[in-house]
């Protein structure tokens, strides 16, 4: 019953939209003629479809940035006080302690795009392409920021390379068995590196983000655990797969993928790497895509004024403010490795 209500709704949106083009009324020159409601639906309706996109966002820190704030944002962190191992005198008041905190900046950087659509194809095409062309900007949208997030997180100087190698080139073998594949152990080891840096919890675990060829070879083991078999399981991810060694990880086939990077010295046989984040609270902060400015536009036809003076063309597009930054590098630890399938053939 809510679907069809829900597909009753958009179809009225759609015929007003439809009928709003071909009105001639003369406001249609100034880009006016979207409604209100409609504005609304079409915005909500890219946010909608970007956001489930966006699994590296789901960790960070957010810092939206209010109007006429500026282009920079500021990141916040303070530095643990040293031990008190001096006993206090009796009667004497000990010297007070001052708290240090230091401030990381980063500048946001402006992204969008748009498709143009033609009169004719408006006026004979069988599809809506209105809402077409939002479902494709809004998928590019999402993917868009989150890489500007990813790039940022795996960019990172805590590593960890798989089966305790100390390079990337280390990670491949000249034969299937001496690749190194992501393993249980593996992500025992990185998640001992965070609690040996006192790094916090989310909801008392630590969260991952894995690409489908890792948790392909990763989930066969038996201390796998599926979100159904969580004590609790009211907060889980998008996205989630299940938890091991204290880690609650999302799967995405955005993460990071360097393609042809592993290469073995002697072989000159060369595997696809993967880059598997584990990582805390506090490791890193961004811009709240909403609140930051995710903005979805629509220029009717008509809208164009002279430089567009026969009326034929419309455009779909968006724009949002964006920027990620590492807050406390060893909060975060990327896990290198190397897969059991080696079929792509650039970097993700």
């Amino acid at each position: 019953m809510k679907e069809l209500k829900d597909m009753i709704r958009i179809q009225m949106i759609l015929d007003r939209f439809n009928n709003t083009n071909k009105s001639t009324d003369t406001t249609a020159t100034t880009g006016n003629d979207l409604s209100p409601e409609m504005k609304t639906y079409y915005s909500d309706y890219l946010i909608d479809l970007a956001e489930p996109e966006l699994v590296h966002d789901q960790f960070g820190q957010k810092k939206p940035i209010p109007k006429n704030g500026g282009k920079t944002i500021e990141f916040r962190k303070y530095d643990s006080l040293a031990k008190a191992m001096t006993p206090l005198t009796e009667g004497v008041t000990p010297n007070g302690q001052k708290m240090n905190v230091t401030t990381i900046t980063a500048t946001v950087a402006q992204y969008g795009g748009y498709i143009e659509l033609a009169d004719v194809l408006l006026l004979t095409a069988i599809d809506n392409n209105l809402v077409e062309a939002t479902k494709l900007i809004a998928s590019q949208a999402g993917r868009t920021l989150d890489t500007v997030t990813r790039e940022v997180l795996c960019g990172g100087t805590n590593v960890y390379y798989c089966g305790g190698k100390t390079s990337r080139a280390a990670l491949v073998g000249g034969a299937s068995s001496g690749n190194c594949y992501l393993t249980v152990d593996d992500i025992r080891r990185a998640v001992r590196a965070l609690k040996n840096q006192n790094t916090q919890k989310v909801n008392g675990f630590y969260w991952g983000i894995i690409h489908p060829d890792c948790e392909y070879d990763i989930m066969s083991d038996a201390d796998w655990k599926y979100p159904h078999q969580y004590k609790d399981t009211t907060n889980l991810y998008e996205n989630e797969l299940g938890e091991i060694a204290g880690v609650r990880f999302v799967e995405s086939t955005e993460a990071k993928i360097k393609h042809n990077a592993g290469i073995d010295n002697v072989t000159s046989n060369a595997r696809d790497v993967y880059l598997t984040l584990i990582g805390g609270a506090n490791a890193y902060g961004i811009t709240d895509v909403t609140g930051g400015g995710l903005q979805h536009i629509v220029k009717p036809l008509g809208s164009g004024g002279t430089s567009d003076p026969l009326d034929q063309r419309a455009t779909v597009g968006w724009k949002a403010l964006k920027t990620a930054e590492r807050l406390v590098e060893q909060y975060m630890i990327r896990v290198e490795s190397t897969s059991t399938f080696n079929d792509h053939t650039a970097d993700n």
